[in-house]
Formats: structure tokens, sequence, C-alpha cells
């Protein structure tokens, strides 16, 4: 479509009476006195535009009309950029600059022919093609010493950096009368080069701004461009180190730009997430050093970072610095400190808090509503340090409080105090009275009973009170279902955790590997080994894989059950997967085998453990040294003694010596036995009443009545407490031999022996 059909669609022709007269008379008529500059300068687009679409383009320059049009005077920047943008196409467009161009031939027009060329740049930019199109125009834009206007400049930088093009973005920054590079093109072009991931290139560019000479310092737009893509994930790793980020944010504060609430606080938070609690503190400081206008939001991060760092004074120092600085504390701030004292068990503290925060006393001016969440941490941090009634008593405060009424939150935080204390009856009163106010408990008060319950024995219970809430309605989760599997496992009622778990299964819940894990265990320990393995299949058929604690448990099992070849099969399936045997998986094997007699198969597995780069620790050598002793070959357990404590430098406990002790006496070697007893006391490990019920088994044996007085002497010194097998070895022994008031003084805490002079 010619130029001349395409303005019919757009433009409508003037009559055919102004064409003539256009055309008979060289001047026209000057405008009406009463016409304004702008409207005379319409009046001329006007006129212009219709000779231009009606006049073909070969034909422009023998036109008076036009001639006198747009140039009997030199035209302003602003006409010429209206006509231009009126084109259809960007090269009909470039035609008319060029016609102006032959034209305006002084220095002045210049800035004219860079907004015309302006136009072209738009119209281009929304044409097919338009990335290779701009790019040509922009040469020939160069080629004829023509330059970039600040909006042609901006529109370049944007559009190329759009279709990955940044390197010609580049191109045209650098290419910029320095003086034209002012704050709104730096930030587009900083802009791009971010959203390419350029940010080595976009920080050079922001250090030119940052410069304390700088003509064109940074604005609140440059920090928004700047730190917004920063505090994304993934730009976490864009080389950008934290301490840089921290000199930014100083660097911007000496130019007065300061930064938002909002990505002040990510970048706060960011910092605390990521353990470095101090950079975040030193930017909030620098921040206040340089006269910021701070909000709550962004000292609540680091609050929140502190808290969690358990750092109690730097988080009372920050809120004496908020009151310093004018920064009000809102809801939010009270509720970080009360919520963190109260996790750290300083419920008293956090009251202080509270009081502080409701106006009361100490208030220092400060008077924030608490609101539900607050009331609701204070309760369950009662509850959890067994101050339950106080919770109660905080609870019957929160009903005075305007718009702040108790909760399902809040009598399933008491609920669960008086349950953890075993006061069930209490916490069943309390879901009694839940349901007499109108509040309906959820699956998290069912599941905060069931456990209490069966946490105090009583499973019965639980289960009866499970089967009425969801006659009720009310059903039970996959946390239900496992706090009752775990329950029946731990009283050896395998049985019915196998129910339970086809009840869960059928009742939709969604089954986690955890539950898996504790059926697994209870089946093992229970011996019933092909039911575990059937739940291991079924564990991975719905897509989990076993962990290595579960792989350690069936090991154990297949073990004590005597199905050695079913644990090897299973530390085969360890090893296809690349799952790494550790220091129970090696030490269950060697206990096993040691005990089985087979002692050159553990020194085989111990020997791998070592070169897996496990060091073998207290419980392989009591597995061995127990599998000795076991077995009758007590020389051969003292020699492993001697080795752990010399050569493995691996320190003996009281077990050991137990076993040792124990078995040195039933094999007649009484006196080295209690060699063992002086030995711990140089090692400084403690016997306990195992160990001296061991110890007068031998002395009985052999009669050693003096040695055993000084060894009831110690166990009243060391204020080991006898049980019931010592008082039978000792009533038996000393009753025979007539020593009956030396039992009666050791029962009554009394020395039985008395020291020579």
């Amino acid at each position: 479509m010619n130029l001349t059909k395409q303005s019919k669609l757009l433009f409508k022709p003037p009559p055919l009476l102004l064409l003539r007269r256009l055309s008979a008379e060289p001047n026209p008529p000057p405008p009406p006195l009463h016409q304004s500059p702008q409207d005379s300068e319409s009046s001329i687009m006007t006129q212009a535009l219709d000779l231009l679409l009606q006049t073909p383009q070969n034909e422009w320059n023998a036109s008076p009309q036009l001639k006198h049009l747009l140039f009997s005077s030199s035209p302003t920047p602003r006409l010429l950029i209206q006509i231009t943008r009126r084109f259809p196409s960007s090269s009909e467009a470039l035609t008319f600059f060029n016609y102006i161009r032959s034209n305006l031939v002084s220095e002045e027009s210049i800035p004219s022919l860079s907004y015309a060329f302006q136009a072209v740049f738009e119209l281009a930019s929304r044409e097919p093609d338009s990335p290779e199109k701009l790019f040509d125009l922009y040469k020939a834009c160069k080629d004829q010493n023509v330059p970039l206007s600040i909006n042609s400049a901006t529109l370049l930088i944007r559009f190329f950096g759009k279709v990955n093009m940044v390197d010609q973005s580049l191109l045209v920054y650098n290419e910029l009368d320095p003086n034209i590079r002012n704050t709104h093109i730096r930030n587009v072009l900083i802009d791009v080069l971010l959203r390419d991931g350029r940010v080595r290139d976009a920080l050079i560019v922001l250090d030119e701004m940052l410069d304390r000479e700088s003509n064109f310092p940074p604005n609140d737009l440059t920090g928004d461009i700047v730190f917004y893509p920063l505090m994304k994930k993934e730009h976490v790793r864009s080389g950008v180190s934290d301490e840089e980020i921290v000199a930014l944010v100083s660097k911007f504060g000496e130019h007065g730009v300061f930064p938002n609430t909002l990505w002040l606080s990510h970048l706060i938070a960011r910092f605390c997430r990521n353990r470095k609690c101090d950079q975040a503190w030193d930017i909030l400081h620098e921040l206040m050093k340089l006269g910021a206008a701070l909000e709550a939001a962004s000292c609540n991060a680091l609050l929140t970072g502190l808290g969690k760092d358990g750092d109690f004074k730097r988080m009372n120092q920050l809120l004496v610095e908020m009151k310093e600085n004018d920064i009000e504390p809102d809801v939010v701030t009270f509720g970080i400190l009360i919520n963190r004292l109260c996790k750290s068990y300083k419920v008293d503290e956090a009251l202080e808090v509270f009081e502080k925060m409701s106006g009361g006393k100490d208030s220092d001016g400060v008077s924030v509503e608490p609101d539900a969440i607050i009331y609701n941490t204070l309760i369950d941090g009662f509850c959890k340090v067994g101050r339950q009634e106080e919770g109660l008593g905080l609870m019957e405060r929160m009903r005075l409080q305007k718009g702040c009424a108790p909760n399902v939150v809040t009598y399933n935080c008491l609920i669960d105090g008086f349950c953890k204390s075993g006061n069930i009856e209490r916490g069943q009163e309390l879901f009694d009275q839940m349901k007499e106010e109108g509040i309906m408990p959820n699956v998290i008060t069912l599941n905060t009973l069931v456990d209490g319950m069966c946490r105090h024995g009583r499973i019965s219970s639980a289960v009866e009170f499970f089967r009425e809430m969801k006659s009720k309605g009310l059903q039970g989760n996959a946390v239900t279902y496992s706090t009752l599997i775990n329950a029946f496992c731990n009283v050896n009622n395998i049985q019915e955790a196998m129910k339970w778990f086809d009840d869960m299964c059928g009742a939709g819940c969604s089954v986690d590997a955890i539950v898996y894990y504790v059926l697994i265990s209870g089946l093992c320990q229970a011996g019933r080994m092909n039911d575990a393995s059937l739940v291991v299949s079924n564990l991975k058929e719905a897509g989990f894989c076993p962990d290595l604690v579960c792989y350690n448990v069936l090991i154990s099992g297949f073990c004590k059950k005597n199905m050695l070849d079913k644990a090897y099969e299973v530390l085969k399936e360890m090893d296809d997967i690349g799952m790494k045997p550790d220091s129970v998986t090696y030490n269950t094997l060697i206990s096993y085998l040691s005990k089985s007699g087979n002692f050159s198969a553990a020194g085989r597995v111990m020997k791998k453990m070592i070169k897996e780069g496990l060091v073998p620790n207290v419980v392989t050598y009591g597995a061995i040294i127990h599998a000795y002793c076991l077995n009758g070959l007590v020389d051969e357990a003292m020699k492993i003694f001697k080795d752990m404590s010399s050569a493995s430098k691996v320190a003996p406990n009281t077990v050991i010596y137990n076993i040792l002790i124990d078995s040195l006496c039933k094999n007649n070697q009484v006196e080295l036995a209690l060699s063992l007893m002086d030995d711990m006391k140089v090692k400084g490990v403690r016997p306990n009443t195992n160990t001296y019920n061991a110890m007068f088994k031998g002395l009985r044996e052999k009669n050693m009545l003096e040695k055993a007085f000084k060894l009831m002497d110690k166990m009243i010194e060391h204020a080991c407490h006898p049980d019931y097998i010592s008082m039978e070895i000792l009533t038996e022994w000393l009753s025979a031999v007539g020593q009956t008031e030396k039992l009666k003084k050791f029962v009554q805490g009394y020395a039985v022996s008395v020291a020579p002079a």
C-alpha cells in the first residue's frame, strides 16, 4: 500500500477548496489574532500532514506550500516529532526525516532532527523484524551524526534488552554523549543488565552513579532496580557477596537513597536465615546512623533472626534503639519477643513484655493491644513449663478484652499442657467446655487428647475417644493413626498395630514413611521378620525408600532370629542403592557374629568398618568383649580390653567393666576383678549397683568377708543404693556368718568396718 492510499485510512483529506487555495496562494493567511502558539503549531501540523500525504514523496521538494509551512521559520522539535509519528511506517518516516534534513542546515536544527529520528525509532520498534531494523536505523543515525535524544537512547537500550541483544544495549550506552547519560538512562541499562544476569556489568555502571562526584547520582528507583533482583532466590548465586550488599546499602545511604521497607525486610531476613545476623545488624544500624526513615517491619525481621539465635541481649538493645529512633513497635514486634522468650522457657520475662505492650507496668508510653496470637503464644508457653493454671488465668483475661475471645488454638494449648502433665481428666473437661462455648474442636484437638492418653498408658481410652469423635464427624489424620500404631507397637501388640495400619490406609490418609518405620520397628522387635519384610515392600511400593535407621532395624531383627543370610541381603541392597553402613550397622553384625562364636568373621567385619573410615567405639569393643565372656574366653576378653585402653584409645565404660568383673568372678579370678574396680576409680568410671553385685557374688564364693565390708562402705560413700539382688546376696551370706549387725548398719547407711588407727 503506497503512502497516498494508506493516508486515506489514517487521515481525513482536506476539502478540495482548501487544496486549491494552498496551490494558488504561496503565503497562507496568518492565524487569527486570538489563536495561541500551540493552536498555531497544531494547525501547521495538520496542514503539513495533509500536504505530505497527498503529495508524492518525490515532489515534496518541489512544493512551495510545504516548504513555507515547515521551513518559513525554524520548526520546533515538538512539531517535527508529532508529524513524523503519524507516518504509517518507519521507512516512510525515515524518508520524511531525510527531507527535512536536506532543508535544515543550521546547527540550531540538530535537536529537531534528533526528535524526528526518535519518532522513526518508535515506529520501527512496533514493526516486524524490529530488532534488526532498529539496529540498522541506529547505525544510520550515527552515520548522519544525528545525536540520540534521551528518549531514543532509553527506547533502544530497553528494547535491545528485551530481545536479548544486551551487547547492543551496552553499545548504545557507551556511544552516548556523557552529558545525557543521566540517572534515568543508567537505571534502564542497570535493569537490562541485571535481568540478563550480567551483575558485574551492572555494578560497574552503578559505581559511576555512586561516586561522590557523580553528576547523575542514584535515586529511589535505582535502589528498587538494584536490590529487588538481588533479593530473589535465583540471584543468590549471582556472585555478589553479602559484604558487597552491605556496602551498597551504605553507599546508597550517602546519597540520601534509603531502601524501602519491603526489600530491606527481605534483605535482613535473608541474612538471618543464612545465620549472618551480624551483617543484618550492621545494615540496620548503618541506616539508623544515616537517618533513614525505618519502620517496625525491618526491625521485626532482625528481631526474628536474633530470637532464633537466642540473642536476647541484642533483642532488648534493638527495642531500646527503636524507641530512641521513634520507630513505633507493632503487635508483631511484641509477638516475636514473647514467642522467643516462651520457646526458651522464659515465661516470666515473656509476661513482663506482655504487660508492657498492653500499657501495664513500666509501659514506657507504649500501648499495643495484644491479639489472640500473642495470648495463645503466652498460654502455650505457660503450659510448656507446667504452669497450666496460669495459662487458664490468661484465657480468662483474654475473654475480657474486646475482640479477642479464646479460640480453638487457645484450648488446644491448654489441653496439650494438661495431657502432657498426666492430667487427662482436666484436658477432657476443657474439651467439653470448648464445645459448650460453640468452639468446634479440630483434628489437632483430637490428636492432642489421643496422644496424651497413649503416653500415659490409656490406649483403650484413646481408641474409644477416637471412635466417638469419628462417629460425630471429626475424622483423624495420619498423625492420629500414627500415634495409635506407635502406642500398640510399644506394648508389643503388633496385631492391633497392623489393624490400625489397615484402617489408616482404608480411611484414605496418606501414609508417610515414618508410619512405615514405626511398624517395621515394632514387627522386628516382636521377631515377626516376614511381616516386617512385607511392610518394607509396601513402603517401597508407596514410593518411599528405607532410611539407614530402618535398614539397621531390619539387620538387627534378622540377626536376633539367626537369619544371617537375610541380614546380608539387606546389606547388599544398601550397597546397590549407594547407602553406606554406619557404626550401628557394623556393631550389630560384630555383636551377632561374636556371640555366635564366629570371631574370625567378626574380625573381618571390624576391618571393613575401619577401612570405610569408621572408628570402632566403646559399643564395638563391648560387643566383642561380651561375646568372648559368653563363650568362656575371659583371657581373650581381657586382651581386647587392654587393647582398647591402650592402642585404640577408646575409654571403657561401666557396662564393659561390669561384663568383665562378672565373668572374672564367675571364673574364680576375684583378685583380678577387684583390680578392675581400682582401675575404674583411676579412669573416673563410676561403678553402679550391678558392679557391686557381681563383686559380692565373687567374694561370697571365696568367703572374702573383709573385702566385702570394704565394698559395702564404698557403696555407702558413693551413694550407690543396693537393690533386691544386693540384699539377697548379703542377707544370706552375713546371716550365715553371724554378721547381722553389719548388715543392719549397711541398710541404715552407716559404715560397717572401722578404719585402723
